[in-house]
């Protein structure tokens, strides 16, 4: 007997208890998404490898290190995507659509990246992200933030996870950041990892973001981008949190959140928690305002945000419970007509329902019970002669014999889609299927 394949390292299936808070947090933020406006996209999982070399920095680590990328039939280099930006702002512009800005757009799917697994990150990881395409004005980063602080209420994770909020100003203000970092971290070199000297030159941005302990000691010296802004940059942060105020969304400043690519500027800001250890972001996004111009497009204003499914649903207080369906059982195989008969009217009235495929009516009960099914309706000779329905309460273990056109206040005394009730009793009840 060969031996059973299992998942490839990094990847996971979603089962059971495990979908279901992955669906939950998904339904709950294209629902949120949708009240602010936003549309939904979805663009392919593989692009053309440039899509990502460009945008995320040639000698970044996603590119370096954990891009799953590879030459395909072809001859083309293709890249599985690790982040879904680059792939929305290069279909903005291969669509032809940088002429009818803004756009607003929302997006939920797997992305890949070859990191070492460890909790709440898997090589095949799922987000959600929302990007506003073509607004230069602060109200467009306020409102960005606001529809994911909404979307952490909606799943009532919101306790417990802060917002955290910086600036990176503009080209004028990073360049003159860029300097002091470099006159400030020169002085401390020796005491920086090798990988922080490498950056000092080529990108001293990202040595604020260093997770090396020795570098974060140097890190808790270094100049705030704050005193570097000019005023227009400063103008423009100010803003940003007066509009957070206006839509109730709380807030604390922390200079050490950076984003290391010249393309980003103005506001960057990230969710955090202590209640997943040491991966604390469990949202991060931010303004960037010239990667659509990288895709070959014209230069557009972005901002926007990136969250990872799995960690989301870590915070959810409880999976979301199944839904419980509704057992069709028919005494014996004469009303296996009648049996199908009610079941399509149910589902064409949106309750689930389960039939059993064989066995008599004692092991059809046990599927029942182990399938966690709220009721039974069983459906005997008698029952079809008269009119009738059994309908067994499988919490409670009680039992009552109802006319079909009761069924559905019946259903409903036993919590089965309780607004549905009266629809039920109408429709059902006018359905001859039952008839003597």
């Amino acid at each position: 007997m060969p031996t059973p394949l299992q998942p490839v390292r990094g990847t996971r299936d979603l089962i059971g208890e495990e979908f279901r808070r992955h669906q939950a947090v998904t339904d709950a933020a294209r629902g949120v998404a949708a009240l602010y406006g936003f549309e939904e996209w979805a663009t392919p999982i593989f692009e053309d490898t440039r899509v990502f070399a460009r945008t995320l920095g040639e000698t970044s680590d996603v590119v370096t290190k954990e891009m799953y990328s590879f030459t395909d039939r072809g001859g083309d280099g293709i890249t599985l995507r690790p982040e879904n930006t680059a792939g929305v702002c290069r279909a903005l512009v291969s669509n032809g659509l940088t002429q009818s800005l803004p756009r607003k757009v929302f997006y939920a799917g797997p992305m890949f990246r070859y990191e070492r697994p460890q909790k709440g990150r898997y090589r095949q990881f799922h987000q959600i992200g929302c990007e506003v395409l073509g607004a230069a004005e602060p109200l467009a980063d306020a409102e960005v933030i606001a529809c994911g602080w909404q979307i952490l209420n909606e799943l009532d994770i919101a306790d417990g996870v802060a917002l955290e909020i910086n600036t990176l100003g503009d080209a004028e203000s990073r360049d003159a950041y860029r300097a002091a970092l470099i006159a400030y971290f020169t002085q401390h070199r020796d005491a920086l990892s090798e990988e922080s000297r490498a950056r000092l030159e080529r990108n001293p941005l990202r040595i604020l973001d260093s997770k090396d302990e020795g570098d974060r000691q140097v890190v808790a010296g270094a100049p705030a981008m704050r005193a570097h802004l000019t005023e227009a940059a400063a103008a423009f942060y100010a803003q940003v949190q007066r509009y957070l105020g206006l839509l109730g969304v709380p807030f604390r400043e922390n200079d050490r959140i950076v984003r290391g690519l010249d393309y980003y500027s103005h506001t960057a800001f990230e969710f955090v928690t202590d209640r997943l250890g040491a991966q604390g972001t469990v949202m991060a996004g931010g303004r960037y305002n010239g990667l659509v111009e990288d895709m070959g497009g014209p230069p557009t204003p972005c901002v926007g945000w990136a969250a990872g499914i799995e960690r989301l649903g870590m915070l959810l207080p409880s999976a979301p419970e199944a839904p419980r369906a509704v057992a069709v059982i028919p005494v014996s195989e004469a009303q296996e007509g009648a049996a199908l008969s009610l079941a399509r009217s149910l589902r064409e009235d949106g309750i689930p329902v389960e039939m059993a495929y064989r066995g008599n009516l004692k092991r059809r009960m046990e599927r029942a019970g182990k399938l966690g099914a709220i009721a039974a309706i069983l459906i005997g000779e008698a029952e079809v002669a008269d009119g009738l329905l059994v309908v067994k309460d499988l919490d409670e273990g009680t039992q009552t014999r109802v006319p079909r056109a009761e069924l559905g206040r019946t259903l409903a005394g036993i919590g089965v889609m309780e607004a549905m009730a009266g629809m039920l009793a109408e429709e059902l009840g006018t359905d001859p299927s039952l008839a003597p």
